[in-house]
């Protein structure tokens, strides 16, 4: 439900938007009413890791509910700061496949490029949320090394777009970037992995279709939508014009207590992605991030929640539960079985 009093203003551009994100908890709490009790949790969680919401997505929120799916999904909470066993800094091993700065080689036949270390929403359980961006900020060489890299090993045959959120960066750059990878040979697709059109829907311009979609490479955008209560009327239009730009659309989302870990929760999600033409690709469980273990769901709950949106919906709605492992050649499946339900 969008609220008069927090719908963002639609002549806004992404830029302005993304400038003016709240990053402030005394900020968020007073503009949904929010009991001044949460306050103090959220500035000490947030000093570890900072508190970033943009305008259209505060607008998605339902003010005076500590419990809105969207608002638990960035809000700080004390939790946050227990240290748990088993919950690491790194919990994907990413820093040892940092090959060189910008590139993240961890799977044979694809790589991902950090193209931005920014994001748009700092979303609480992000299994990124320790990663050494500075280090991954490239100058201008460093980047012809990146391709370079791309360049020499014939194996590649997708680049991925990552982050941060590589919709972050500007036209200009992702333009540069794309047709640079175009003119590899043995480059034959291009992923985008992005949660900001979600977040800020006004992101997706002319201009950027234009810098993704120019070439000869068939693009893929995987979105990162968790609840239904995310896409709205905005991004509703965001993704018709993705979808008439030729661009090929799934959606990944992560499996969060307190936040869409019911079966109702998720038929609304797959049906509300399936109606705007947005596959589910994968549901991801809880990668055991520092920070992030209020939001665990242990397997078996996992795999009978999917177990039975397999009996209500048909299969290429249903998102494919995984885990990823750190040093494992891809993401691992989670055994499920069809559960019938009365």
């Amino acid at each position: 439900m969008i609220h008069g009093s927090l719908a963002p203003v639609e002549s806004d551009s992404w830029q302005s938007l993304l400038a003016s994100s709240i990053t402030d908890p005394r900020t968020l709490l007073e503009r949904l009413n929010l009991d001044p009790a949460l306050l103090d949790p959220a500035l000490a969680a947030s000093a570890e890791f900072a508190l970033r919401v943009p305008e259209p997505y505060l607008a998605r929120m339902q003010p005076g509910n500590p419990h809105d799916p969207l608002l638990r999904q960035v809000l700080p909470v004390g939790e946050e700061l227990l240290a748990q066993p088993g919950y690491q800094l790194d919990p994907l091993g990413e820093q040892h496949s940092n090959a060189r700065p910008g590139i993240i080689h961890k799977y044979h036949g694809r790589l991902l490029l950090v193209v931005s270390g920014g994001c748009a929403i700092n979303c609480r359980y992000c299994f990124r949320r320790h990663f050494p961006y500075a280090d991954n900020n490239l100058s201008t060489e460093q980047w012809h090394q990146a391709l370079d890299y791309i360049r020499q090993d014939p194996s590649l045959s997708e680049v991925i777009y990552s982050g941060g959120d590589p919709l972050a960066a500007n036209d200009r750059r992702l333009a540069w970037l794309t047709r640079e990878i175009a003119a590899i040979p043995h480059i034959r697709r291009l992923r985008v992995h992005t949660r900001l059109p979600v977040v800020i829907p006004q992101r997706v311009t002319p201009e950027l279709i234009e810098a993704l979609c120019g070439t000869r490479l068939p693009v893929t955008m995987v979105l990162h939508c968790n609840h239904a209560n995310e896409v709205d009327r905005h991004l509703g239009s965001a993704v018709q014009r993705l979808r008439a730009a030729g661009i090929t659309l799934l959606n990944q989302a992560v499996l969060l207590r307190g936040v869409n870990d019911r079966l109702d929760q998720q038929l609304e999600l797959s049906e509300t992605l399936g109606d705007h033409g947005i596959l589910p690709y994968y549901l991801h469980v809880l990668d055991h991030v520092k920070g992030a273990q209020h939001f665990h769901i242990d397997d078996r709950q996992a795999q009978t929640l999917v177990g039975q949106m397999l009996g209500r919906l048909p299969g290429f709605l249903v998102p494919r539960l995984v885990r990823e492992v750190a040093g494992r050649a891809g993401k691992l499946p989670l055994p499920v079985e069809l559960i019938e339900i009365e």
